[in-house]
């Protein structure tokens, strides 16, 4: 007779482990337990599932210990890198403001050399002026005086022939004599007087023309100085304007259409940019007056854009020692729309342009948050703050210190949520602080 295979397997099983009983005894009475071969396997199976297990969870968790610690050992290398390079590119915008201020002092000064080389020139001018007057009216009575002196001449040789004509006519003509003896001594003292006040004339007419030669030199050396000047300042007024000029580019403001808005803003003249005219008449102005307009008109761009940089949020929300922890951009699946900077709780945080208050309170997750409303329709937020030091409708400037660093709203640790929007549309606040690092 042919076995089932689950006999063979009963038969196998129970030879492997034969049926164990057990007896437990208490003080009440006594039970009878029975362990069959297939309780025994399910035992032994379920005690070495469980080993393994235990083996495998320890080695997991011990695997996953040691790749957190090298990740986060990486993590920290490359903060400590980056807070390097951070030290760095603040030192390089710090010589990069010394620089550009040197570079206004230098060009204050070469206008106010310029200002008394264009006066010291005028006067010249003037001095030269007066002198060709003087030399055409010396010119003018030297020429009358040598024809009196021809005229002389001619009647002294019409009287000595009158007079020897008159010698012939005996004593009736002596009285005649005489008078006309008299009057040809008054003509030729006349005449020596004429001669030498001619000469006089010369004289002081070949000192005019040495003089006017000196101010003509000294008139060309003006021009060269002025050259070089205007060249000094014109470099100046260069180096100052494209850094400006490529700042605001960079983060999407026209150059032209900035100028332009201030302007309209600041429309009052005069003061020391007030055109310079050295002409009393309708006639166009010379080269260094339009070289000189042109320089006043390229600085004036420049105190026009140093408005418009206040208007702007191109400056650092903190300052002193913090760290950079969160940029703008997708975060946990969520988009983050503003740059993150951790320091010490109350920390003093600073507007970064002129504007006008229109929030200061609790905003759901953004806590303790300030909102500030800047020209060209550019919109700051500063949020998780522990303080706040203004209020709706305060006019505030550019670095005034609104608010303190804080945790409040949904936020991990003291921080703040720094946040630039442009008609409503948030944008990279990093976009404008970098665009600012190299000129101030």
């Amino acid at each position: 007779m042919r076995l089932k295979p689950g006999h063979t397997v009963g038969a196998a099983l129970s030879r492997r482990l034969p049926e164990k009983r057990m007896i437990i005894q208490s003080d009440t009475g006594a039970r009878f337990v029975r362990l069959s071969p297939f309780a025994q396997l399910s035992a032994i199976c379920g005690a070495t599932t469980l080993f393994a297990w235990t083996i495998f969870a320890s080695a997991a968790l011990f695997t996953d210990t040691i790749d957190t610690g090298g990740v986060r050992a990486e993590a920290e290398r490359k903060q400590a890198l980056y807070e390097q390079r951070l030290n760095a590119l603040s030192a390089e915008r710090d010589r990069s403001v010394q620089q550009a201020r040197a570079a206004q002092a230098r060009a204050g000064a070469a206008l106010s050399e310029m200002s008394l080389m264009q006066s010291a020139l005028l006067a010249s001018e003037d001095r030269r002026r007066e002198l060709e007057g003087g030399l055409n009216s010396f010119r003018t009575a030297l020429h009358r005086m040598t024809g009196e002196r021809d005229e002389a001449r001619a009647a002294l040789q019409e009287t000595q022939g009158l007079l020897a004509q008159a010698e012939d006519d005996g004593q009736q003509r002596q009285t005649r004599v005489s008078d006309m003896e008299t009057v040809i001594s008054f003509l030729s003292e006349a005449l020596e007087t004429a001669g030498a006040e001619r000469d006089r004339t010369v004289s002081e007419a070949r000192r005019a023309e040495g003089r006017v030669s000196e101010l003509l030199y000294e008139a060309r050396l003006t021009d060269e100085r002025n050259d070089r000047i205007f060249e000094q300042l014109e470099e100046a007024v260069e180096v100052s304007l494209t850094p400006l000029d490529e700042m605001f580019r960079r983060v999407g403001y026209e150059p032209e259409r900035v100028i332009e808005s201030i302007r309209r803003g600041y429309s009052g003249q005069g003061g020391p940019l007030t055109p310079i005219s050295f002409s009393t008449s309708n006639r166009t102005p010379d080269e260094s007056s339009a070289r000189a307009n042109a320089i006043l008109r390229e600085m004036d761009r420049v105190n026009l854009y140093r408005i418009a940089v206040q208007k702007i949020p191109f400056h650092m929300p903190v300052s002193g020692t913090y760290r950079f922890t969160s940029g703008f951009g997708p975060r946990w699946g969520r988009m983050h729309n503003g740059s993150d900077f951790a320091a010490a709780h109350g920390s003093p945080i600073y507007a970064t342009a002129d504007g006008v208050v229109s929030h200061a309170g609790w905003s759901a997750g953004y806590g303790q948050m300030i909102k500030v409303r800047h020209d060209f329709g550019v919109e700051t937020r500063y949020a998780h703050l522990s303080r706040i030091h203004v209020r709706v409708g305060q006019s505030i400037s550019r670095g005034d210190r609104i608010g303190d660093m804080g945790n409040s709203g949904r936020s991990t640790g003291t921080h703040l949520h720094y946040e630039i929007r442009e008609s409503g549309k948030p944008v990279n606040p990093m976009t404008y602080i970098r665009a600012a690092r190299d000129v101030f």
